[in-house]
């Protein structure tokens, strides 16, 4: 599936959230893929999608997707600092996890709350709907076009 590619989304209430279940269980959907050029790394392609032509600036796009990749940059990076985690978590049989986050969790939160405010100040405006690329396992990044309903293939 190449970047930007649009399809009807099928899927039941599987996932639960907030009030946009309903909205975005009938809308259009543009998929941003990963991008695997740099080896499997989480980034995004930037690839701008046609179908969001009109409804969404170049500039906010990119801005986005590349707000996004350098948190999975900074999440991915190796540092002295989560070496040091992970040997002590090694030498407390992994318990101390149950009292502290991964560096990597708490760049997650960054992301989340990152498309959150993405959504309040950039996309709901403009009819759209960015879902966190954790809710979709890191493959897609998933944009709904709230006022576009779902067109079925017959």
């Amino acid at each position: 599936m190449k970047a930007g590619k649009t399809l009807p989304n099928n899927s039941a209430h599987g996932d639960m959230g907030p009030p946009r279940v309903a909205q975005t269980q009938l809308c259009m959907k543009v998929f941003v893929q990963r991008d695997y050029s740099d080896g499997t790394t989480v980034k995004f392609q930037n690839f701008f999608p046609p179908e969001l032509e009109g409804k969404l600036e170049r500039a906010l796009f990119e801005n986005t997707i590349g707000q996004l990749n350098a948190y999975f940059r900074e999440a991915e990076k190796g540092t002295c600092s989560t070496y040091c985690e992970g040997c002590m978590a090694c030498l407390t049989a992994y318990l101390m996890y149950i009292c502290a986050q991964t560096h990597y969790e708490k760049c997650l939160r960054k992301v989340a709350k990152f498309v959150q405010e993405q959504n309040e100040r950039v996309y709901k405006p403009k009819g759209l709907y960015l879902t966190n690329p954790v809710e979709r396992g890191l493959r897609v990044i998933e944009i709904s076009i709230l006022d576009q309903p779902v067109v079925s293939r017959t």
